[in-house]
């Protein structure tokens, strides 16, 4: 086996995906292998998971118009076509219909996500986010969300300030900010990366045979 499969091997282990039977097995033994099979779905589940109201199973697919919900002690970790998410515990988040009109709705918590190309509509609390071929983590409350563009480029339009949009690029968390819906708060406000890491990243991307740009360049995780 090589290094890089070895260092993903253990990346993947931290983060519990290795463990068990079902998906996670046959991650493992693809790896071992050195072929690596793309996997829709769930891929690991942790405490409570819902789809649509009804609990989640490892494999069950997540399709346009479902909403993924987390409890106190959920995390989800899952593939919609050549995209992946982290979603951690108390997350609310709904998948539209319509790729293009709004790829998926953050209606509270945290989520890390990976996406494939072409152009996707994110809609959280305070903004409309559009974004191409990139990755982000996101925290949201009903007046206040976190946003770090982890790598890639989006466009910010808050919805306190209708018709403004930032334009941001980042290499490796460059710029992240906080959006504000909130009298006596600035729209947008500088922030500092936190609460989700480079090796999340890389596992994410590597869900799809990715890697991240920063790969191999020994830089620090969050």
């Amino acid at each position: 086996m090589n290094r890089s499969r070895r260092r993903l091997l253990q990346q993947l282990s931290a983060l519990g995906l290795l463990s068990g039977m079902g998906i996670p097995g046959l991650i493992r033994d693809a790896l071992a292998a050195g072929n690596y099979p793309v996997v829709q779905g769930m891929h690991k589940l942790k405490g409570e998971v819902r789809i649509n109201g009804k609990l989640a199973r490892e494999g069950q697919p997540v399709l346009p118009g479902d909403r993924v919900t987390t409890g106190a002690n959920g995390e989800a970790i899952y593939v919609i076509d050549g995209n992946a998410f982290l979603q951690r515990s108390n997350s609310v988040v709904e998948f539209g219909k319509e790729a293009a009109k709004q790829f998926f709705r953050v209606v509270s918590g945290r989520i890390l996500s990976v996406f494939g190309r072409g152009e996707k509509r994110l809609v959280v609390p305070t903004a409309v986010i559009g974004i191409r071929g990139t990755a982000c983590y996101i925290e949201a409350e009903p007046k206040k969300v976190y946003f770090c563009l982890c790598y890639g480029t989006a466009e910010v339009e808050p919805t306190a300030e209708p018709g403004r949009v930032e334009r941001i690029e980042t290499h490796h968390h460059d710029h992240p900010i906080f959006i504000h819906h909130d009298k006596g708060m600035p729209s947008m406000a500088n922030a500092r990366a936190v609460n989700h890491t480079d090796d999340e990243l890389i596992m994410l991307e590597w869900l799809h045979r990715r890697r991240p740009p920063f790969y191999g360049q020994g830089l620090t995780a969050y």
